[in-house]
Formats: structure tokens, sequence, C-alpha cells
């Protein structure tokens, strides 16, 4: 498995990987209109300024998707998804190892955190797993139902 830069055609299968808009709005945190189109979603994951990889296995198939920037000193992961075929399989731990050593190596930190909504249980599950930890965010936070891990 490696990280590749996505490509306007990985981003169109990824359109298709949510079944709802509250699916949506949980995974990306800002409104956007279901069913998404190529050209909205890929302006609203910033594609240009982000980094953002997606994650693909030995037969090239798209895996996971996955970015990361600066964020209080630390390497933060954002919009991770695993590909709806492959969940349950622990990709999301390779995805997160992949993009915290690329992201901490690039952005010259030793921390990763991110967010992730209070009610998805199973993200929390991962991440905890994975060695992430609740903390608290130094700012006020916009959504009261989200929570701050990092992993050292």
């Amino acid at each position: 498995m490696k990280l590749i830069t996505p490509t306007n055609e990985h981003l169109h299968e990824m359109t298709h990987w949510f079944a709802d808009q509250a699916e949506l709005l949980d995974w990306s945190g800002t409104v956007l209109d279901y069913p998404l189109s190529l050209s909205s979603f890929a302006a609203e994951l910033n594609i240009t300024l982000l980094s953002s990889f997606i994650l693909v296995g030995e037969s090239d198939e798209i895996l996971a998707f996955g970015q990361y920037y600066l964020r209080n000193y630390k390497c933060h992961l954002a919009r991770l998804i695993v590909n709806p075929k492959h969940r349950g399989k622990g990709l999301v731990a390779k995805l997160i190892e992949l993009l915290s050593i690329e992201g901490c190596s690039e952005l010259n930190v030793k921390e990763t955190s991110l967010f992730v909504l209070e009610h998805n249980k199973s993200a929390i599950k991962a991440y905890t797993k994975y060695g992430f930890t609740l903390a608290t965010y130094p700012e006020e936070l916009q959504d009261d139902h989200c929570l701050y891990m990092i992993k050292s």
C-alpha cells in the first residue's frame, strides 16, 4: 500500500462513497450538497491547498483518502475515509500511519491531531486503538459535539 496524489478520477469515485447528506456532513464537517458534483467536491476539499492523498493497494484500487496540514504545531489529519468496499479491514490504521509519517516529516513536528464527532463511535474506537487520546482543544470549537484527539 502507498499514498499517491489524488486525480479527478479518484475524486469522482469518492463522490459515490456517501449514502446521504448526513453521512457526508459527518465526514466533511461542512455542508456539501448531496449528491456531490466533482467540481464542488474538489473545491471543498481544497485539494490544491492541503496535502491530500489516496491510499492505493497493490492493484491500484482506491482504498482510502486523507489530508493533513499544520494546526497548533501538530500534523493535523483531516477528512479520513476508507472506501466502503474495504471497511473493517484495519485500513484506517495504515492510512493514519502513512499520513502521520509523511506529515510529521514534511511539517517538522512530532505530534499528530484530528477532530472526530462524538457520535462517531467506530472512528473514536479506531483512533484510540491507534494511540490517539482525547485532549482539550486550545481554542473554542465551533461544534460542541466535536472531539479533539492527539497522538505523540
